[in-house]
């Protein structure tokens, strides 16, 4: 029987959801008979784990909650197979949940880049609600959350034993109605609270496209621009930021992925396209379906050659991986920076008959060359680690709109990243012009 299914890039996101059609066809294994044990101990085994024997177990279960329960609001079919299916799903990883029909509807409603909500995008790490971005301009970004906050509880209840899928209910909300969020915060071991109005966000894809100012570089004209995730306009905001950018001389490319938490997965080869040949593989999924690659488009613009590095930390996840991932192994960009989260799982988005849906992995993704992503991580290039304090400041240059080596005040946004990709650029772009090689990165 056919379904229609989505692949997720990103863990349970609020706001950046990635997903791409799939459709599989399930077709009943051939059983292989294990000759050392007696085929008593097969039949047994056979029973224990059959459908029939176990959806009666499970039909038996709610026949008597809904015969004997104390509160009887709580016992319909549907609320009861909805709690099932919670259950069932949450059991298997961090990753994997049942998205009742208003859930499924929000998730289709992120990938429009146009959504409502505090802009924030949530994992669990260490067993912990943990934020691994939060969009520029939006709620939760002015409210002062930053990426690594753990939610401790929302609107008072406690999210230790909460899951996923309940968390992000009720973060999700109409616009301008509070949600109170209390946040334990490991940079400085704060325990606070922020109330935050919900908002319909829009969330540009590419900010802060510029040429750096060339006293900071050399003389050379080094571009500048940084992907707050990857969504349906991602591509195309990025390709017109780098016509504009080369109009204007650009010699070379810094693009920041720093807090990138990803998006969609065709977004992410999207803008491998802008940057290496057509089809040119850039990561492959396996799983216990058939392997799956993907391959570069051919752009209107035609292939951008300059030469590029690429700024990474531990909150660049999924797309952002792919990205980088796929560059660096193709020799086509420096990476510089810290390993990335290691998110490189695909969630695949079932629908099911009432309108509700089921994510589950389904596959994990691999680099061009072969190197696993999921709890690996994309490791740089030039390593440069920044500290939390580090982190928290750049974070914060950004709510005021300020860039390294453009604010007055140059001293309270320091960026050792940035500095060592512009170091390397340079260093590109002395040696091509010394031997009159290709300037690529």
């Amino acid at each position: 029987m056919k379904h229609a299914a989505v692949a997720l890039l990103g863990g349970a996101i609020l706001g950046f959801a990635t997903w791409h059609a799939l459709a599989q066809d399930e077709q009943p294994g051939n059983e292989l008979l294990n000759h050392d044990e007696p085929a008593a101990d097969q039949t047994k085994k056979s029973d224990e784990d059959s459908p029939y024997e176990n959806m009666h177990v499970l039909a038996r279960a709610m026949q008597l909650i809904r015969q004997d329960y104390v509160d009887d609001h709580k016992i319909s079919f549907r609320d009861l197979t909805y709690s099932a299916l919670r259950g069932m799903l949450s059991e298997l990883d961090p990753h994997s949940s049942f998205m009742d029909p208003r859930d499924f509807k929000g998730m289709q409603e992120d990938t429009k880049s146009e959504f409502g909500g505090l802009g924030v995008t949530v994992t669990t790490k260490d067993g912990l609600l943990t934020l691994i971005g939060v969009a520029e301009g939006t709620p939760g970004f002015e409210a002062g959350l930053q990426p690594g906050d753990q939610i401790r509880k929302i609107n008072g209840a406690s999210t230790d034993r909460m899951t996923m899928a309940d968390a992000v209910d009720m973060l999700r909300g109409e616009a301008g109605e509070k949600v109170t969020l209390t946040i334990s915060r490991p940079v400085t071991n704060e325990l606070k609270e922020f109330t935050i109005a919900r908002a319909v966000i829009k969330v540009p894809s590419v900010v802060d496209a510029m040429i750096l100012p060339t006293d900071h570089t050399g003389g050379h004209k080094l571009g500048y621009l940084r992907l707050t995730q990857f969504n349906e306009p991602t591509a195309g905001e990025l390709a017109a930021a780098l016509d504009s950018l080369e109009k204007q001389g650009m010699e070379a490319l810094i693009l920041d992925l720093r807090f990138n938490p990803g998006g969609l997965l065709s977004s992410a080869v999207d803008v491998c396209s802008q940057f290496l040949p057509p089809n040119t593989r850039v990561v492959s999924t396996e799983g216990r379906s058939p392997a799956r690659e993907y391959f570069t488009r051919s752009t209107k613009t035609g292939l951008r050659t300059y030469p590029v590095a690429i700024l990474i930390n531990g909150s660049s996840a999924s797309g952002s991986e792919i990205v980088a991932g796929a560059l660096k192994d193709l020799h086509r960009a420096i990476l510089v920076g810290e390993t990335t989260f290691g998110k490189g799982s695909v969630q695949s988005v079932v629908s099911l008959p009432d309108g509700s849906a089921m994510r589950f992995t389904t596959a994990k993704y691999y680099t061009p060359s072969r190197r696993p992503i999921h709890e690996h991580g994309v490791a740089p290039d030039i390593r440069c680690a920044m500290t939390l304090e580090e982190e928290a400041r750049l974070y914060q240059a950004r709510r005021r709109k300020e860039m390294p080596g453009v604010a007055q005040d140059r001293a309270r946004v320091q960026d050792p990243q940035l500095d060592r990709a512009i170091d390397a650029l340079t260093g590109v772009l002395l040696y091509t012009g010394r031997t009159g090689g290709p300037a690529k990165g």
